[in-house]
């Protein structure tokens, strides 16, 4: 942490010494081309690997940059492209002179087709649509041309409209054959299916004319700022510009409470994605929400049409999931298995109460064990010594060795990271002292941050549970534990791969006596860490001790699969000397992989997550009704198949640790929320196993125990 509150200190020694010897240079009266000024400026002194800004970068941001605006390409025309194309390897001598030419020709362009293809879609759904022809609609965007003409745009746009109303086509038509089947079937008249098809039209217009709505309510500013990422995004994924109304929205996240449904989401080509559930939030509370879900469309309680929130930008988006407490959003989702589903979560206040460290105690055949599950790596950066993750592990395992126990699971599954500090003292706790990770800033000797505390709180067998969601600091303990042979890492063939740092810097602070209004915020990459074996955890992350598979083994989620990722090195290894201890480490990984590779359940979970590969990266799908009813029907039939996944049972029972018992008297809240963490991980495989790797971890230290004390005697 001291590397980097150094560099902190002089970014702003940076920011500030610009307005006073520099000023002239951040005074450019154009809001535009200074912007361009301020974060070119920013990334050449303070990103950790700044990039030439040459002929092959400019090519990367015009290809990045008309993708970001019309990925499903049905706005632009190759002859549009055509015209654009005489900037391809003309954006980097732009930039160096602050000329938005390109940014302004195109905005101006699609602004242009953007109108046309309004007139187009209202003309195409006036029409009925005929669900007894034989076609096929292709989803590949990546690799569709550009249309040549409006009549080949046309039918695009008659396709993609003509997938999004089958799909309504069928709900109609599978609810009114439910009603047929219940009680009241005599009251409601029956529908034709030409009725049925002219209702499911309506809604797919109905449902684009708020997206265009809401594409025509954007700011030229929204779009420059997508321009911007272009470029700033051409350094590595984790750089990033936030407009003024994202930085605001940042602050207040970072604040630690928000309203809304209590998810965080991620932007993809085909919706957008859930890639984590805040524990505690209404989303957590409701139980239908998964990570890996996407959202395909969003309706308020009250409005009667669902707003198709596909392809759309994901600040756009998020602005209609959020919402006021108490009022009900209903978000129509692809669920991991590939099935749709419409789920209602009632909106509330998010509190960060369940990112904070909570343990429990697990009983195997009389034998006590604990677990601790940690979140995040949080820290108040105003006062370390306020409520932080290294102080509630600490915690936590003390009253865990009140209670007896003869092993430790620290479950960092679909930990995102967080603070370096507490990562440094958290690892502290399981050994007496020594490095634990290094860090390095460009043009600076490495650093090694270490524990300097020789007091030991957690001697004993100790487990890493980690996922492909394990990430940044994640990824440094778990590393950590590893070189050190003091824990055994289960899970994921490796973690995220995440091994940079990032800082967030005000762009305002770097203009003198701004009149151009808020200039939003940059957040870009600083510093690398490195292991102390001196590998990198960046891209390979950490390769588990122990194999296991899950739902996102076969799906493209980490660090080597995000665009422009800073390439994995190594560093000269530090000082240090693995664990001395009498655990056999070796042979209880064998037995381990054993037992994993005769496991039922494991074997169930990896045909789940080809099975879920397999859909997810379908690409072509029939618009003949009777085809497309055929192939919805295989795919849920082959969903029941793993229905068995969620009914599987451990012998394991766990239970609070006393004074959360007396707490829990009086927060029902909190009960639930305990009893809903035991209820799963009573069904959870990896717990199960992470147990009797402790067990194992165990009687090999009594065995090498007793065998070491009568070779002393």
């Amino acid at each position: 942490m001291k590397g980097k509150y150094k560099f902190l200190l002089l970014a702003l020694l940076i920011a500030f010494a610009s307005c006073s010897f520099t000023s002239k240079k951040f005074e450019d009266p154009d809001k535009d081309k200074l912007l361009i000024q301020l974060i070119t400026y920013l990334l050449d002194q303070g990103h950790f690997e700044p990039k030439d800004i040459n002929d092959d970068f400019s090519e990367d941001v015009f290809e990045k940059y008309l993708n970001n605006v019309d990925q499903f390409k049905r706005f632009f025309y190759a002859s549009d492209i055509e015209e654009f194309e005489a900037y391809k390897l003309k954006i980097d001598d732009q930039i160096k002179a602050y000329d938005v030419s390109f940014f302004n020709l195109t905005h101006q362009r699609l602004l242009q087709r953007i109108a046309e293809a309004k007139t187009m879609y209202i003309e195409i759904l006036e029409k009925p649509f005929d669900f007894s022809k034989k076609e096929e609609y292709v989803a590949d965007y990546e690799n569709l041309t550009y249309a040549t003409n409006k009549r080949e745009m046309k039918e695009r746009w008659r396709q993609q409209l003509k997938f999004s109303t089958i799909a309504n086509y069928d709900e109609i038509l599978s609810q009114q054959e439910a009603e047929a089947d219940s009680a009241d079937k005599a009251i409601k008249k029956k529908k034709s299916l030409k009725e049925i098809e002219a209702e499911a039209r309506l809604a797919t217009k109905e449902s684009i004319d708020v997206l265009y709505d809401y594409i025509e309510d954007r700011r030229r500013n929204d779009w420059f700022s997508v321009y911007i990422n272009a470029i700033v995004e051409g350094f590595d994924p984790h750089t990033f510009y936030f407009a003024p109304e994202d930085k605001e929205r940042f602050d207040r996240d970072i604040s630690g409470k928000f309203e809304g449904i209590g998810a965080r989401l991620q932007k993809k080509v085909d919706g957008i994605m859930v890639n984590e559930i805040i524990s505690g939030g209404p989303a957590w509370r409701a139980d239908e929400l998964e990570v890996g879900d996407q959202i395909l469309k969003v309706k308020q309680e009250d409005e009667e049409e669902a707003v198709n929130v596909v392809g759309m930008r994901l600040d756009d988006a998020i602005k209609f999931i959020k919402g006021p407490k108490g009022t009900v959003v209903t978000l129509t989702l692809k669920k991991v298995d590939g099935t749709v589903k419409d789920i209602s979560i009632t909106r509330d206040v998010v509190e960060l109460e369940e990112t904070y460290a909570k343990s429990s105690i697990v009983e195997k055949e009389g034998k006590t064990f604990g677990i601790i599950n940690l979140p995040k790596f949080y820290i108040s950066f105003e006062d370390y010594n306020e409520r932080n993750a290294a102080s509630d592990i600490k915690r936590e395992i003390l009253r865990l060795k009140e209670e007896g126990v003869e092993g430790l699971v620290m479950d960092l599954r679909n930990n995102g990271g967080g603070s370096l500090q507490t990562v440094v003292d958290i690892a502290g706790l399981f050994i007496e002292d020594g490095p634990v990770v290094q860090v390095k800033t460009t043009g600076e000797a490495k650093e090694v941050l270490s524990d300097k505390d020789k007091s030991i709180v957690w001697d004993g067998p100790l487990v890493i549970l980690v996922n492909e969601l394990s990430a940044s600091a994640s990824e440094i303990l778990a590393a950590a534990m590893q070189d050190y042979k003091r824990g055994i890492v289960i899970g994921s063939k490796q973690t995220y791969g995440k091994g940079t740092v990032q800082t967030v810097m005000d762009l305002n602070r770097m203009v003198k006596n701004n009149t151009k209004g808020d200039m939003g915020a940059l957040k870009f990459t600083t510093q690398k860490f490195y292991r102390i074996n001196g590998g990198s955890t960046q891209l390979e992350g950490v390769k588990s001790d122990v194999v296991v598979p899950d739902r996102y083994s076969y799906i493209n989620i980490g660090e080597k699969d995000q665009d422009n990722p800073l390439a994995w090195d190594k560093i000269d290894a530090a000082d240090y000397e693995v664990w001395g201890n009498y655990f056999d480490y070796d042979t209880t990984i064998s037995k381990s992989k054993a037992r994993m590779a005769a496991n039922e359940q494991l074997k169930l979970i990896d045909a789940n997550a080809q099975w879920v590969k397999k859909i997810r990266d379908r690409e072509s799908y029939s618009l003949n009704y009777d085809a497309y009813k055929k192939e919805m029907e295989i795919n849920e039939e082959e969903a029941k198949r793993f229905a068995k996944l969620s009914e599987y049972q451990t012998d394991l029972t766990f239970t609070s640790l006393p004074y959360e018992m007396k707490l829990m008297d009086k927060d029902s809240v909190l009960k639930e929320k305990r009893n809903r963490w035991h209820k799963a991980l009573a069904k959870d495989v990896y717990v199960e196993e992470a147990i009797n790797v402790l067990h194992d971890l165990k009687m090999t230290y009594a065995i090498k125990n007793k065998v070491a004390n009568s070779v002393k005697n």
